[in-house]
Order: structure tokens, then sequence, then C-alpha cells
């Protein structure tokens, strides 16, 4: 056998085996160990803080607040705090007065971006249960409840909800990968724990927040992972759903996965122990969903490579 063709073989089972094999392992690996079973929902009574980071116009702004005050969670039990990134945030806290009294806002801190914003808005949270949700997306009236129904079941520190992309788009890869993560995602948090959770949607106690490091580039990694290094499991919510009509296309998608690969990285020096097999008890999953991603478009130039070598080859012969 030819090297071009050990290289292309080579190539193409390593991808398979990062896209195709690990999913399957996983959902083989929760058919024969059942009794670890999905998120068990509970009472959806707590009070609730939802914390929306921020640095949209104040008229998204508004019109996510609106969204999110009609859910179906008792309103005595809701509050609202929107956390503005100090750094080119397009809407100021005067903008958003009057619109409700269970609405609060506040300016993030510095340096700004995401994660000081988050952190910035906690301080003002005063519900048990934190919901984490950009300005964006929409989430339906079960969405809230139905997060705060999962961490009902102590087993989990954190709960992550599903991202539906715009039904009215033209079906495109974007869609059909998101389709392919949430299945993972569910079947890893049925095994252990998902890996990371959904920005847009996913809720955390209140008592187990602390804090995130200013810079961190992927807070829906950070966060969960954390706490599983805590000794908490991570669940994974269909019901909870948050909605995306945005166009979405393989060039929005590229820009998204090169910051995703670079916080994966980043996050290996936030999260001591995390590539520790000892402390980390979802090492595999970890390494198998997150790091070796990093390697598929190494092995999809090696695969093209080879084969334009073997083409060349078999043209010359």
């Amino acid at each position: 056998m030819t090297l071009p063709i050990v290289l292309a073989l080579a190539s193409f089972a390593a991808i398979a085996a990062i896209w195709l094999g690990y999913p399957m392992l996983v959902w083989l690996a929760v058919r024969l160990f059942p009794d670890r079973a999905a998120v068990r929902s509970a009472s959806t009574l707590r009070s609730v803080s939802v914390i929306v980071a921020t640095r949209d116009h104040a008229d998204i702004v508004r019109a996510r607040i609106e969204n999110l005050l009609a859910t179906e969670h008792p309103a005595h039990l809701m509050q609202v705090v929107v956390a503005l990134d100090a750094d080119g945030a397009q809407c100021t806290s005067r903008e958003l007065e009057n619109i409700d009294a269970r609405v609060v806002s506040i300016i993030g801190d510095a340096p700004g971006g995401k994660a000081a914003a988050l952190n910035a808005g906690v301080r003002l949270a005063t519900g048990e249960i934190l919901v984490l949700a950009d300005a964006q997306q929409r989430f339906d009236a079960r969405t809230i409840p139905e997060l705060v129904a999962a961490l009902g079941d102590e087993r989990f520190g954190a709960v992550s909800g599903a991202l539906e992309l715009g039904t009215s788009q033209r079906r495109s890869p974007v869609h059909f990968y998101w389709a392919m993560e949430k299945w993972l995602r569910y079947n890893e948090s049925r095994l252990h724990s998902t890996v990371g959770v959904t920005g847009a949607v996913y809720a955390t106690r209140r008592a187990l927040w602390a804090g995130i490091p200013a810079g961190t580039l992927l807070d829906d990694v950070y966060v969960p992972m954390s706490l599983v290094l805590q000794g908490h499991r991570i669940g994974f919510s269909y019901a909870a759903r948050a909605f995306d009509m945005r166009t979405f296309d393989s060039t929005n998608e590229g820009v998204r996965k090169t910051r995703t690969l670079t916080g994966v990285l980043q996050l290996r020096q936030l999260i001591p122990g995390l590539m520790s097999p000892r402390r980390n008890p979802i090492y595999l999953q970890f390494v198998a969903h997150k790091l070796l991603r990093l390697l598929t478009p190494i092995f999809v130039v090696i695969f093209a490579a080879s084969f334009l070598w073997l083409c060349v080859d078999w043209s010359w012969n």
C-alpha cells in the first residue's frame, strides 16, 4: 500500500472517529448504563433571575425583555437583569427605565466583554436560579419553567436548553450540525454531563456561581466545566428552547468555530485540572468533543493532499 493511500485512509478514519465514532460510543454507553438516565424534573416554584448580557440597541433589548416576561413562570418569582457591556454597549440604563418593576440594569465590569457583563449582572440577581440568555434569541413560554424544573434534580449543577435555528430558513449544513450537536449533548448528559451548554439558554444555581475570569471567550464551557470539576453534573433539556431567527450560513459558522477553537485552548489555562483524568470525571468526553475537533482541519488537509497525490500518480501511470 502506497504512502498517499495510507495517509488518505488514516485521515479519513480520524475524521470519522471524531464526528461519528465518538457520538456512537456515547449513545452505546447510555444504553449500557441506563441507570444514569436523563434529568428528572421537579418543582418550578423557585425565584429566578434571568441575566441578559448584551451590547445591542435599546429596541432589541426591550423586545427581549418583553419576551422573557411572557414566561409561564410565576410573575412574583421573576427578575430580569440586563447587563450592558462596558465595551461598546449601544443601549443605556436610562433607555430601559420604567419597563417593568421586575427589570433592573447594570453596566458590566471593566474592561468589558460578555464574561465581565455576566459577573456584574449576577451581583444584582436575587433569584435562587440564574437563567443565562442573550438578547437576539427568543424563549417560548415554557423555557424558563423547564430549566427550573430540570434543576430540581440535585445531581445537576447546570442545565442547558436547546437552540432552534429559524425554521423559515433554507436548510443548510449549519442546521444539520446543530441538530447533531444537540443530540450529542443530550446523550452526554445522560452518561454524565454535556461538555458545554448553549450560551443563549442555560441555567445554574445562584449559590454555585463563582464568577468568570475577564476575557473568557467561552463562558458556556467555562461555567459547566468548572461545575463538573466541583462534582456536579451538567444536564440538557430539549424542552427548554431558544429560537434564533437570524440567517446563518457556513461563513457565520466559520467565524464562530474559530472563536470556539481559540476559547477551548484558553480554557486549558483558565481551569486547573481540566486536563487531568483524575480530577476531570469527563476527561475523555472533553478530549473527544472539544480538543480532537481542533485537529479536524489538519486531517481534512491531509486527506485532500493525499487524494490529489493519488490523482497525479494515476495520471502519470
